[in-house]
């Protein structure tokens, strides 16, 4: 897995599509639902972005602890997918929303805490995570190694 982050409007998308090519995309951006099953996805690369608001979804259906768990069993599933086949690859980007002041009403910090963990689970199994400023990419860790 690639977890590509950084803050809104900082080019993620733009990154991800120049540096990949030939991509299955679903972005919750454009309300598509959180594909857990991706077993009958084609090719070899899958890009899900938005991953900030699945997060979103299940706060509103879970508490924290479950929250946690149904997205490392989300993560469960696509390294599942990436391993069936090699060169499969899924591209995972989410904005960054764990920075700035911390929200008043609490189902906007159960959110961003949530995201905070999803964010963190996410970058320890992924191969490769970039943070994405300004289009231009910082990769933080790459081939299982931090740098």
């Amino acid at each position: 897995m690639h977890f590509v982050t950084g803050g809104a409007f900082n080019g993620k998308r733009a990154w991800v599509k120049q540096t990949y090519k030939g991509y299955h995309w679903i972005s919750a951006y454009e309300n598509a639902s959180l594909p857990i099953d991706v077993s009958t996805i084609e090719g070899n690369l899958l890009v899900l972005e938005g991953i900030e608001l699945w997060v979103k979804e299940f706060t509103n259906k879970y508490n924290l602890n479950e929250c946690r768990n149904v997205w490392n069993r989300c993560l469960d599933q696509w390294q599942s997918w990436e391993k069936e086949k090699p060169g499969r690859i899924i591209v995972i980007i989410g904005t960054d929303i764990t920075k700035g002041i911390v929200p008043v009403e609490k189902e906007n910090r159960r959110w961003r805490d949530a995201a905070g963990w999803a964010f963190q689970d996410l970058a320890a199994r992924a191969e490769k995570v970039d943070i994405i400023w300004y289009g231009i990419n910082h990769t933080i860790k790459a081939g299982g190694e931090e740098e």
